[in-house]
């Protein structure tokens, strides 16, 4: 019986958030700059043997042994189980492993999704690309599972890398990798401090009280969508990086106006140390209030702004490029 094992990495999100949402794109377009890193969320996925009691063992913060689709507490596995056609004469066994907490501004909650519907797709046989697969993830979460989320992280999970990723008015959605010389990356993954801030939070509901808000903040929100270019443009161009440092401050100012939700006194104090002790810009991770914050730091300051945030943790990382993948089908008869 065959074990299959998908690994998704999660992601950072530079520019352009809040302009991938539907709600805005299909009217005015968006674009974001992302690269996925070199954390991951795993899913180990088989068949349920026939022999025991339970169709299905869903693996997670809980552990679930339950004899129907309909019983599983895990909303995406439930879901994604009748998404992808599966039934309960022959039961599944899914186990969720992830190198970053969910709910944390990283992408967990795509991430996860494409993972699913890759592995349960390979336990069927079925070859998923990665345009189809970020296609499928989207809908489990934002139709299925009636998610306030934009359509960022289910592309920059499934396809890895560093990419400029547009949303079309009409709903097309085209990646294009952003290719630099292995200089000019090491450069700016050099520059880049990632920390973990704590306390999760509902994406969600914070997301929902931003698109309330769109109609009220166009001119933010048209000022962030043109950062994606400007950034892409230092990215590629020959100047100082420091120049994206900045860009981040000012999309990071952008964004807080987007909801009085998306940060908190405690980010706000944070993200003034390391600014004092050296960063030339940052943002939180994800939809706001809490979770991970990304700072850039040129290298002869990162150790006062390490020493000024600490105990806040730094979690170090590199950029990957491979996306959603299966690492291992094996046989265990």
């Amino acid at each position: 019986m065959s074990i299959l094992i998908s690994r998704t990495p999660f992601r950072i999100s530079f520019f352009g958030g809040g302009t991938d949402y539907p709600e805005w794109y299909l009217d005015n377009g968006g674009a974001v700059l992302s690269t996925s890193i070199n954390k991951y969320c795993y899913l180990t996925c088989r068949y349920t043997p026939q022999f025991f009691a339970d169709t299905y063992r869903i693996v997670w913060s809980h552990i679930e042994n339950v004899s129907h689709i309909s019983e599983i507490l895990h909303p995406a596995v439930r879901e994604g189980l009748s998404y992808m056609e599966f039934e309960d004469e022959r039961g599944v066994e899914i186990h969720h492993h992830g190198d970053l907490p969910a709910r944390a501004g990283m992408g967990s909650s795509s991430a996860f999704a494409n993972g699913l519907v890759l592995a349960l797709g390979a336990l069927k046989g079925e070859s998923i690309d990665q345009k189809n697969l970020f296609h499928k993830a989207i809908h489990l979460e934002r139709e299925l599972l009636k998610e306030n989320v934009g359509c960022q992280d289910q592309v920059a999970t499934a396809c890895g890398g560093l990419n400029l990723i547009r949303f079309n008015p009409g709903g097309a959605i085209d990646v294009e990798p952003v290719e630099l010389s292995e200089p000019r990356s090491t450069e700016l993954e050099n520059r880049l401090m990632l920390f973990f801030v704590g306390t999760r939070r509902f994406a969600s509901e914070i997301a929902g009280q931003v698109i309330a808000n769109f109609d009220n903040r166009k001119d933010a929100l048209r000022r962030i969508h043109a950062m994606v270019d400007d950034s892409v443009g230092i990215l590629r161009g020959d100047g100082s990086l420091d120049d994206f440092g900045a860009l981040l401050n000012e999309t990071w100012q952008l964004k807080r106006s987007l909801s009085g939700s998306i940060s908190t006194l405690s980010v706000d104090e944070i993200y003034e140390k390391a600014m004092v002790s050296g960063a030339t810009g940052g943002k939180l991770l994800g939809a706001g209030a809490s979770g991970f914050m990304l700072f850039y730091v040129p290298e002869e300051n990162q150790e006062n702004v390490r020493d000024a945030l600490a105990p806040v943790e730094e979690v170090p990382f590199r950029f990957e490029t491979e996306g959603c993948v299966i690492i291992s089908t094996t046989d265990d008869a």
